[in-house]
């Protein structure tokens, strides 16, 4: 089934970065787009003004997405572009530390946003696309899911079960045209990954970082019509890291 129109994707996190690329490059293939955000209200309104400039159709939407049920989140959503059927759970945060050092704190706060609202977004999204027979879900994940990266055993932890969560989820909804997926971005320009040392930079393949476009164009195919045969996958974007 080809997607409905006036069909909306929700990009959480989509201020700026990563989730601000997937947003426009999905509004570039036709979604009205939701951009969700916590703080940054004025990169928020950036991306949409970008969206609109370019042709298409978007809304900043406020909502910190670790905190309370979705079905506020997704209301306003569909009442001012149209029916979820894309969403991009996209929004995450860190909180590094050496395990030995970790409070409960860091690691509920990286599990809490990166994982378990996911999840909840998740949950809320299906009912709707099931319905609808038609819906994608792509989760950004990470490289340090499969993948050591000392200092970051939360974000590892939240990163990895979301690429658990993404298959189990996939085989579940597979018979009703929704697929599900992950993303597992590497290096990528952003105000995370800003410092990132030659030496890791040398020992990319592609001896260099990504850009949130590149992320862009994966989350564009996998919610795209071409990719319905693709789903309980996780598509690397990570220069080879993981080759």
């Amino acid at each position: 089934m080809a997607r409905p129109e006036n069909a909306t994707a929700l990009v959480t996190g989509a201020s700026k970065g990563i989730g601000a690329a997937i947003a426009r490059a999905l509004a570039a293939d036709g979604w009205y787009v939701a951009v969700n955000y916590r703080s940054d209200e004025e990169g928020a309104n950036a991306t949409v003004k970008a969206i609109e400039e370019a042709g298409g159709k978007a809304v900043a939407l406020h909502a910190d997405v670790a905190n309370g049920a979705p079905d506020e989140l997704f209301a306003e959503a569909e009442k001012k572009l149209g029916p979820v059927l894309a969403l991009v759970n996209n929004a995450g945060v860190t909180a590094d530390g050496l395990a030995i050092q970790l409070d409960d704190e860091a690691w509920d706060r990286v599990i809490g946003t990166n994982l378990t609202a996911a999840f909840r977004l998740t949950r809320r999204a299906m009912r709707p696309m099931i319905k609808a027979r038609y819906g994608r879900i792509v989760n950004v994940a990470s490289v340090v899911g499969p993948r050591a990266n000392a200092g970051q055993s939360n974000y590892a932890a939240a990163k990895a079960g979301l690429i658990g969560m993404t298959k189990t989820v996939a085989a579940e909804v597979a018979r009703r045209g929704v697929t599900v997926n992950a993303v597992a971005p590497g290096f990528i320009e952003t105000e995370m990954t800003k410092d990132v040392p030659e030496a890791v930079i040398a020992a990319i393949p592609a001896r260099r970082v990504g850009s949130p476009d590149d992320v862009g164009a994966a989350v564009r195919f996998l919610a795209s019509d071409d990719a319905a045969y693709v789903t309980g996958t996780t598509l690397y974007v990570d220069g080879g890291m993981s080759a």
